[in-house]
């Protein structure tokens, strides 16, 4: 009788340690300013009853893609549903604050100030669709999104009875400094690590961002202080990306936008109530 019995243990794939930060907040940190940059502006220089629930409508919105985007990689829970669970809560607390700043902005000021959120939808979708592709960090979703995200200040403007084309010409000045400004960074990151860059591409975008501004302000939609914030990105542009520069790591560069993002928010809000 053979009394030797071998039982084989069922393998089992090692569990990866979720981390929630991966599944609630969103990797890429620039993001953070196109979001709060025309949000403060907005909240500043257009207060309404409405100003404050388009800000949680548009920060729900901003917060809900991270989630979502690790659902769709995830492909719902067939690949870690420790982490498809988390991103699903996180997701429904997302969801709530969105429905909650929508709510609130269509009993408090009307379906009227939505209309540039309903305009971007389009581009809204398209970034579902990259996620979905995991292509979210090459460049056309980058500058759509700085886009979807400047709609903010357009909203609230409308919210306080501005005219569309003022509430336009305000987003136009902020979409103009994101794809401005992301185009500046991706090129300096790039120079920074001795990969390949170009000048021309974010050189123009400032000169065109620039000009339009002018335009804007020559007819009285824009402040004239904003030129100069303008100005101060092309120069920051020209400098940074020439063979003269300070030597920066992405974290330093990261914080230098921030504060040129501060000085725009303030030549709007300065230049409106100063009149000039």
């Amino acid at each position: 009788m053979n009394l030797n019995m071998s039982t084989t243990a069922p393998i089992t794939a090692p569990v990866r340690a979720v981390r929630m930060q991966q599944v609630a907040l969103p990797t890429e940190h620039g993001g953070w300013a196109f979001l709060f940059e025309p949000l403060v502006a907005g909240l500043a220089i257009a207060f309404s009853t409405g100003a404050p629930w388009i800000a949680c409508l548009t920060i729900g919105a901003f917060l809900t893609r991270q989630p979502l985007k690790v659902l769709i990689a995830d492909r719902f829970g067939m690949r870690n549903r420790t982490r498809a669970s988390l991103a699903f809560r996180f997701l429904l607390c997302y969801g709530a604050i969105f429905s909650m700043g929508l709510a609130g902005t269509l009993l408090s000021v009307g379906a009227q100030s939505l209309l540039p959120f309903i305009g971007v939808l389009p581009l809204a979708v398209f970034q579902i669709y990259i996620d979905a592709s995991r292509q979210s960090r090459k460049l056309i979703p980058e500058l759509t999104g700085a886009v979807v995200m400047s709609a903010s200040i357009a909203a609230i403007g409308l919210s306080a009875n501005m005219p569309l084309v003022n509430a336009a010409a305000l987003w136009a000045i902020f979409a103009a400094r994101s794809i401005a400004s992301i185009l500046y960074v991706r090129e300096r990151l790039r120079l920074e690590k001795g990969k390949h860059y170009s000048r021309m591409f974010p050189t123009l975008a400032h000169i065109a961002a620039l000009f339009m501004t002018v335009a804007l302000a020559y007819n009285g939609l824009s402040p004239i202080l904003t030129i100069f914030a303008m100005l101060l990105l092309l120069y920051r542009s020209v400098s940074g990306l020439s063979p003269n520069r300070t030597k920066m790591g992405a974290m330093q560069i990261g914080i230098w936008e921030v504060i040129y993002g501060s000085l725009m928010v303030l030549s709007l809000v300065i230049g409106r109530f100063a009149g000039f």
